[in-house]
């Protein structure tokens, strides 16, 4: 098979989710989005003293705060026991419904960058495996 078809084709299964180290397709392991958003309340909490040691891809905690007296929706954002900050209140409705049913929601890392504005430092992915 010429190398041309043999990067197509591994693309092409990379692209399908599938994992091609030992030769054969292992079990496709499906993640839906549910949501991007940025990080609310940099400033006010531990991320400045944590995010340059994050990276792109690290897991992320969601905890409800349903007794937090300035938003009944919030959820924090935490990493490796960090509380970097908040779901923006203005996307956290969907999020919280779910999460009060029980719903298992997962959250990642999805940009980090410098930048003069606290609130476009990072950013985050919510999403269902």
């Amino acid at each position: 098979m010429p190398s041309v078809n043999r990067r197509a084709l591994l693309a092409a299964e990379l692209v399908a989710g599938l994992s091609v180290t030992t030769g054969r397709a292992a079990a496709q392991q499906v993640r839906i989005l549910v949501q991007s958003s940025p990080l609310a309340g940099f400033n006010y909490h531990q991320a400045p003293e944590v995010w340059r040691g994050m990276r792109i891809g690290d897991a992320l905690r969601l905890e409800r705060e349903p007794e937090n007296v300035h938003d009944v929706r919030a959820i924090g954002v935490r990493w490796q026991g960090y509380k970097l900050g908040y779901v923006p209140r203005a996307q956290n409705a969907a999020l919280a419904w779910a999460m009060d049913r029980g719903e298992n929601l997962n959250a990642r890392v999805s940009r980090l960058q410098p930048h003069r504005n606290p609130r476009k430092r990072m950013e985050f992915e919510v999403y269902v495996e």
